[in-house]
């Protein structure tokens, strides 16, 4: 038996009037989806445990088997692992956000998705005027980045996440508690570093929004995970263009695939992520596919780009890996779910239960239900599981008792 594990980050969403009261997954087109569904075995997924933030970082690591509650120790230090920066024992890894502030207004968490090879400019800027013993900075993909301080130093830092605070001020949101006059300072020097940085001239004048402000949180010192095969005796792979989602496969153990013209937002290739999904199962036992469109949508809330980024995910990650499996001679169990909600009118996660559907090219005999969304796989026969079980259930056939 092959496992492949397919999430749409974010794709879960609440009812909007402007939809006529449907969510986002009940109003695309996921003929996909709905096939696993009508044809397996559905329920809810408790992502994230109680105490926790609903971060990505919490609910992918729960869904590739790892009980946050014992391995969680902050979403930084995944991204330092992904971008290959070794962190010492009382090395602390920050997420460094390139972020837009307008009138002393948190207005853009991404600096309109601005492209890696402007960023790595910015970047550099940075660690030219504020790196030293302390801190070092290290350029990532578009707006995501890393700073590591040492001995410590602001691991106890109350910081908030960009995303969550859009539109609000920034005054209010800096850092807080421990270290945080420090920390805090780091970011009001970059915005006089980057203010009139040539990279940023450059797009303001083309109309775009600026990187004209760093942005610290996420923070925490390396974790100790058990490798995947060890815990559950298969070896695996998993496929994503996201620093910390990569950062919990090298952490596990897992092959990481790069796939060319992933990006980690909507332009990304999705068939290519399918593609060499199926081929990574040749010699593999499982294989983790994570796509952040529809996330990164829920964030801009934009209700049709939502909309869009979710019917690609159907038909172009879920659809391909769907045929690729039906015509594998081995038998192939199918997965799909996203990690979190990320609902448009809030821009930004929750916490609750998301759909989770199984399907398997060898069973016949499916639940009742009959759509992939919020509401539908209520009547799926799975309840509501723990997150970090699934992998176990997938393995021990659980899910079909």
């Amino acid at each position: 038996m092959k496992y492949v594990v397919l999430i749409g980050d974010g794709m879960a969403d609440e009812p909007l009037e402007e939809l006529g009261n449907l969510t986002v997954l009940q109003k695309a087109n996921t003929s996909n989806m709905d096939y696993i569904t009508m044809n397996g075995r559905a329920g809810l997924a408790q992502t994230v445990p109680e105490g926790l933030h609903p971060g990505s970082d919490v609910a992918n690591m729960s869904i590739v088997g790892y009980d946050p509650r014992k391995y969680y120790s902050g979403r930084a230090p995944l991204e330092a692992a992904s971008m290959g920066v070794e962190l010492e024992k009382n090395d602390v890894a920050f997420r460094c956000n390139l972020i837009t502030i307008k009138d002393n207004l948190i207005a853009d968490y991404s600096s309109g998705h601005i492209t890696s090879g402007e960023a790595k400019e910015l970047i550099q800027s940075i660690q030219s005027a504020l790196g030293d013993g302390r801190f070092g900075f290290y350029p990532g993909i578009s707006y995501r980045h890393l700073m590591v301080a040492k001995n410590a130093l602001g691991a106890n830092t109350e910081c908030i996440p960009p995303h969550d605070v859009i539109d609000g001020n920034r005054y209010e949101h800096m850092p807080g508690g421990e270290d945080s006059e420090i920390i805090s300072e780091l970011i009001e020097r970059s915005m006089e570093i980057l203010e009139d940085h040539p990279v940023n001239k450059k797009r303001i004048a083309e109309g775009k929004n600026p990187g004209n402000s760093i942005w610290l949180w996420g923070q925490g010192f390396a974790p100790a995970f058990t490798p995947f095969k060890e815990l559950y005796g298969l070896n695996g792979a998993i496929i994503s263009a996201v620093d910390l989602v990569k950062g919990i496969g090298i952490y596990a153990g897992l092959d990481v695939i790069e796939v060319p013209g992933a990006t980690g937002y909507l332009d990304t290739n999705y068939i290519g992520k399918a593609e060499y999904a199926i081929e990574a199962l040749r010699d593999h036992d499982f294989v983790f596919v994570h796509v952040e469109a529809p996330d990164e949508a829920g964030h801009m809330g934009d209700v049709n780009a939502k909309i869009k980024a979710i019917e690609d995910f159907d038909e172009k990650v879920v659809g391909t890996v769907l045929k690729g499996a039906i015509d594998m001679e081995e038998d192939v169990t199918i997965m799909v779910l996203p990690d979190h909600p990320t609902p448009v009118a809030l821009r930004t996660h929750t916490s609750v239960p998301i759909p989770v559907a199984i399907y398997c090219t060898l069973e016949e005999n499916p639940d009742k239900a009959d759509a992939f969304d919020e509401d539908s796989v209520r009547k799926g026969a799975l309840g509501t599981v723990y997150a970090p079980d699934l992998v176990g259930m997938l393995i021990s056939k659980k899910w079909v008792l």
